[in-house]
């Protein structure tokens, strides 16, 4: 193999998130399968320290991001440094999201605004702007991460529950679109995890949080690793989780909706 062959080899995952919850366990799974990393995330902190710690365990390569996806400009920001750095991302992971919890009428309208930013629009550019070097080359994975929020609606958290539904059939729809193009896309749909999701939304005394037991991080990205590398289209971690993702397009919608309330309301 020469040294061309040998730099062709080597596979790069983008994670997005990267520093706490689902999109760091996939730093931990990617580094021990040997992909170098680009690591996106608020956090510089804990960024930096990921940047010290895989490459000693793992002997692969880690840049960081820093950028905050909310800003309007960040997605061509992390594409135009992973260019100049000259970095081919073979795998992209768009991990990063997060909540609010409370009425429509009461919850804070910037904070909403910077979730769908997160959660929809940051994912939807950045798949554009790498999306395209995958298809000249023939071959690339997509991982976008919904959540099981996104087949129902969901009062008290209803720009949150919306965003995910985006991403479900965004992801669903350019899957079919490329298909025979050597370019995979999977979504993955985890139900309630043990994360500090729910302590930074405010859902954590919720009847849905209080009464399941959750299934954590590394378990679902495990799960959203091994449905990426099968190509499978939408990956939902969890016999419990599938079922119920299956059985509520039966349900009467605004029966569904009361339901969900019920679930989402927070115990005195």
């Amino acid at each position: 193999m020469n040294s061309e062959e040998i730099i062709e080899s080597i596979k790069t995952v983008l994670i997005t998130g990267a520093a706490s919850g689902i999109g760091y366990e996939f730093t931990q799974i990617f580094a021990r399968n040997n992909y170098n990393l680009v690591l996106v995330d608020i956090n510089q902190k804990k960024l930096n320290e990921l940047a010290q710690e895989l490459p000693k365990k793992f002997g692969i390569s880690v840049k960081i991001i820093v950028k905050d996806l909310s800003n309007l400009d960040a997605a061509k920001e992390i594409f135009t440094e992973v260019q100049n750095s000259s970095i081919t991302i073979n795998i992209l992971v768009n991990n990063a999201g997060f909540g609010n919890y409370g009425l429509f009428t009461e919850t804070k309208l910037n904070s909403e605004l910077e979730m769908m930013q997160v959660n929809m629009i940051s994912p939807t550019y950045l798949t554009k702007l790498f999306l395209k070097d995958m298809l000249e080359k023939g071959q690339g994975k997509i991982l976008n991460v919904a959540s099981t929020a996104a087949f129902q609606p969901g009062p008290l958290m209803a720009v949150y529950f919306a965003t995910k539904a985006y991403i479900l059939s965004f992801s669903e729809a350019i899957a079919n679109e490329l298909e025979g193009t050597g370019v995979s896309v999977t979504v993955l749909c985890p139900g309630p995890t043990e994360s500090a999701f729910h302590h930074r939304t405010g859902i954590s005394g919720s009847n849905l949080v209080k009464s399941k037991k959750m299934m954590d991080a590394k378990t679902v990205a495990e799960v959203g690793y091994n449905g990426l590398m099968a190509n499978k289209t939408t990956v939902i971690p969890g016999i419990k989780n599938k079922i119920l993702a299956k059985t509520v397009r039966f349900i009467p919608r605004k029966l569904l909706t009361k339901i969900v309330r019920s679930l989402q309301e927070v115990k005195n």
